[in-house]
């Protein structure tokens, strides 16, 4: 690469995402030279929206867990100016989960959702009270069990649960955070699944990208750099520590590009992506080596609506998770998210329950998402893509049509977003949309490092993914940094 500028920082962030834009506002806050790279033309990664005929469409925001007093996400949107710039909306209920067999409302309120489980299944009130002990009492569980062998949620359900159909009911959510009960860490389950609980359920109105775009202001507003359209291309080491990074705009001819050098580098891209495309094969070794240790999560699919209406056929719920018959145990789970498409279990989300501006006045947004991986789509000359996808999107509106009578006529607009996608977006191996699996044999592994003065912020830190995962790593690893340099 030929180095047309070269510009001194004390912080470059690699990657616009969640993570990043959280550590380069905190920093930046805190009176440091940040740079931001993001390759793509608007800063979130999955944080971010899209806009089709008149329509913006969500790509990754579901519902935010906690924001209550105990949540730290308070404290970093309030210390980032984040509660000024968007507007959270509390989300009217957790799920409705569907099966065939029960049709039930879960609520973000434990209490009631306990006592609407033991009206449906009278004979596991034991079973019901022990899950809720466990998941409102996570923190205090984990210290109990420090020195422990972990456990998976699905062991920890089937100890104390018999009836099949409930412990369906409970992880009906379970695609929010991984793709098969018996391979999930159960305290970072727990911990998880209790702040929805503790917190309950918000939606930022506008989308997701009003979060990423406050962020970046932050950066901006504080002295900071955020650069869209340019990719990195190399970390530079310099007597085994991290002093720069090599870009280039995204896209362009990679013959030329800038170099910045930086005291510290924090990396948001996918942590094998740093190592196998970052990094020099010199001093790469031993990072390949800690990440060949972990297991890269599963991918989604999405297919984005937009309506003729306000909703989705007078759909009343905001979130509804459609288990198949098929699924009769947990053991299942896994089994049919990656079995075929005309079956699979999937979340219906109906943004038009909550005020949230991404439709015009009349008309509606909505999405479904399932588990994918990208092994469900590679081989396919784009023809064969396209048709693939259009079969996928008309066999989930089938199937919605069934759960709400009218949905395909209401239907004005859609589109398909697969893991091939979200892999074209940010890089990440596999289309992960969590970073590495949460499996208790991660839980047990330490933090990734190894390279002075670089540092990692993302989904494929020890938080994990989605989006409070995301900004806690971002956050946690500025203070480290501020800490170091103090």
């Amino acid at each position: 690469m030929i180095n047309i500028g070269s510009t001194q920082y004390d912080v470059i962030v690699i990657g616009g995402g969640l993570g990043g834009l959280t550590a380069g506002a905190k920093l930046a806050k805190e009176g440091k030279q940040v740079l931001l790279l993001e390759q793509h033309d608007r800063p979130g990664g999955c944080a971010t929206t899209f806009r089709r005929k008149g329509f913006t469409f969500e790509v990754g925001l579901h519902e935010m867990d906690g924001m209550d007093g105990r949540d730290m996400k308070t404290r970093v949107f309030r210390d980032l100016g984040v509660l000024d710039l968007c507007t959270f909306l509390t989300v009217p209920e957790f799920y409705r989960f569907v099966n065939g067999r029960h049709d039930i409302v879960v609520s973000h309120d434990p209490e009631e959702t306990a006592a609407e489980l033991c009206r449906h299944f009278p004979d596991e009130k034991k079973g019901i009270t022990a899950y809720f002990d466990r998941i409102m009492n996570a923190r205090k569980y984990m210290k109990e069990s420090a020195d422990a062998e972990e456990s998976t949620i699905g062991d920890f359900l089937d100890s104390v649960i018999n009836d099949e159909d409930l412990k369906l009911v409970l992880l009906g959510n379970l695609g929010y955070f991984h793709d098969d009960p018996y391979s999930l860490s159960l305290n970072y389950y727990a911990m998880a699944q209790g702040s929805y609980y503790r917190g309950g359920g918000l939606y930022i109105q506008g989308g997701s990208q009003c979060l990423s775009n406050a962020l970046a202001s932050t950066i901006e507003k504080h002295g900071g750099r955020v650069l869209l359209n340019h990719a990195a291309t190399g970390i530079r080491i310099e007597s085994g520590r991290a002093a720069g990074v090599d870009y280039t705009r995204s896209g362009g001819d990679t013959g030329t590009g800038e170099t910045a050098n930086g005291k510290v580098i924090v990396a948001n891209a996918a942590i094998p992506a740093v190592a196998e495309d970052l990094l020099p094969e010199s001093v790469s070794g031993p990072l390949k080596k800690d990440i060949a240790q972990r297991e890269p999560g599963a991918s989604l699919l999405t297919v984005y609506f937009g309506f003729n209406r306000p909703d989705a056929a007078g759909n009343t719920h905001y979130s509804t998770f459609l288990y198949d018959e098929s699924v009769r145990s947990q053991s299942d789970i896994r089994k049919n998210n990656r079995g075929p498409f005309e079956r699979r279990s999937f979340t219906f989300v109906d943004y038009s329950r909550v005020n949230a501006r991404l439709a015009p006045e009349g008309k509606g947004v909505g999405a479904l998402c399932c588990i994918d991986y990208l092994s469900d789509w590679e081989g396919l000359e784009r023809q064969a893509y396209g048709k693939k996808k259009e079969e996928v999107a008309r066999g989930f509106m089938n199937r919605l049509e069934s759960l709400i009578p009218g949905f395909r006529d209401a239907v004005e607009y859609y589109e398909v977003g697969t893991s091939k996608t979200v892999h074209r977006y940010t890089r990440n191996p596999g289309g992960a949309v969590y970073g590495f699996a949460q499996t208790p044999e991660r839980a047990a592994l330490g933090e990734i490092g190894g390279i002075d003065n670089l540092y990692y912020a993302s989904a494929w830190t020890r938080t994990g993914g989605g989006f409070s995962g995301a900004l806690m790593s971002g956050y946690l690893c500025a203070l480290t940094i501020l800490r170091k340099k103090q």
